[in-house]
């Protein structure tokens, strides 16, 4: 790597965007005038809104806050992962923090992940921040995926280092640049498009420790701020995600609609046998309500507000709608983020 090889500080903030103007500004006022953080790196990715126009305009008076200007995409890469590694090679610190555009620190979130490695002996710290939603699909979308989520990757599991599991997430990492550069950092890694959870991966094989938790109040982020972007987001991520297999995929979208069907038959056939609309109506009412209930008891053990559960029903839906066309976009060849598209499957890489 570039960098130079005397640390000039504990942390160096690395944040990739690209035509995130709606988000940067707060992102980076949330990093500033943290005393552990004596370096701010934004790498602009070929932003064709007023992404560098922002941040050049903090960095005036904000001394610690440097633009970096993404080249174009080299062949191979994700576009994530060539902006991280850009600014990963200019840090100068001993540890380095990705962290999304969209990111919102609390003023201590650096000192407390410091805390924790140093608690854990860990070389790589990761929280999975507090989601902050606003509209509907995302209270049914966010919530559900991540009660799946939290299934799939239980944080004692990965914090174990007797446990093969591994994983973070890439809205905030911080790890030891010794550990970064052993491995071979975002260059290692470079055509993943779930770049964190591979990153996490070779950390955890290289036998460094890892820790990978919750920590709501600490960092926020608000993912996607129009149906679309929902959309298109997790259509690229959610395959990868629930196992990135057909059997998988199975499975999980019939976990999601086989309880709502089932509700909906059992009404159907009831009425039928009967022929009381009443009674086929409580039928439905009792099924869907047992649904919700068993929802509420994930969504507590995932840290997500009670009231969160009268999106459950649509959340189902979605899910399995969005998972289903994840499966189809990568069993196509083609994802689509943010104007490029990437070629899915092996190799997971851009065309450039």
């Amino acid at each position: 790597m570039s960098h130079s090889s005397t640390s000039i500080g504990r942390v160096t903030a690395i944040v990739p965007a690209r035509n995130e103007e709606a988000g940067i500004a707060a992102c980076v006022k949330s990093l500033v005038g943290q005393a552990e953080i004596v370096e701010i790196l934004v790498i602009d990715d070929q932003s064709s809104d007023r992404t560098a126009e922002i941040v050049r305009s903090l960095s005036n008076y904000c001394p610690n806050v440097r633009l970096l200007q993404a080249t174009e995409l080299p062949l191979g890469w994700v576009g994530k992962n060539n902006a991280v590694w850009i600014g990963a090679r200019e840090a100068r610190s001993e540890w380095l923090l990705f962290t999304d555009a969209d990111a919102i620190h609390a003023r201590d979130s650096a000192v407390k992940a410091l805390a924790i490695a140093a608690e854990n002996g860990a070389a790589l710290v990761s929280f999975s921040p507090e989601q902050v939603m606003e509209t509907w699909y995302e209270k049914a979308v966010i919530p559900y995926v991540f009660t799946r989520l939290s299934r799939r990757f239980r944080f004692t599991d990965v914090n174990d280092p007797n446990n093969v599991a591994a994983a973070a997430n890439g809205q905030f990492i911080l790890i030891r640049r010794d550990a970064y550069e052993a491995v071979g950092g975002h260059s290692s890694i470079a055509g993943e498009v779930l770049e964190d959870v591979a990153l996490a991966a070779r950390v955890k094989a290289a036998g460094h420790r890892i820790w990978f938790g919750s920590r709501k109040g600490i960092v926020s982020v608000r993912m996607y701020r129009s149906f679309a972007a929902m959309w298109e987001g997790w259509r690229k991520n959610l395959y990868s995600l629930m196992g990135g297999n057909a059997q998988a995929v199975k499975t999980e979208v019939a976990r999601a609609l086989v309880p709502i069907l089932a509700a909906v038959l059992a009404a159907v056939a009831v009425g039928g046998v009967t022929e009381s609309i009443l009674l086929a109506a409580s039928v439905v009412i009792i099924g869907l309500l047992g649904i919700l209930i068993a929802y509420d008891k994930e969504l507590e053990s995932s840290g997500f507000s009670a009231r969160l559960v009268a999106y459950g029903l649509q959340g189902r839906i979605l899910f399995a709608a969005l998972l289903w066309a994840s499966y189809r976009s990568h069993r196509n060849g083609r994802l689509e983020w943010k104007g490029r598209a990437y070629p899915a499957g092996t190799p997971r890489a851009s065309k450039g």
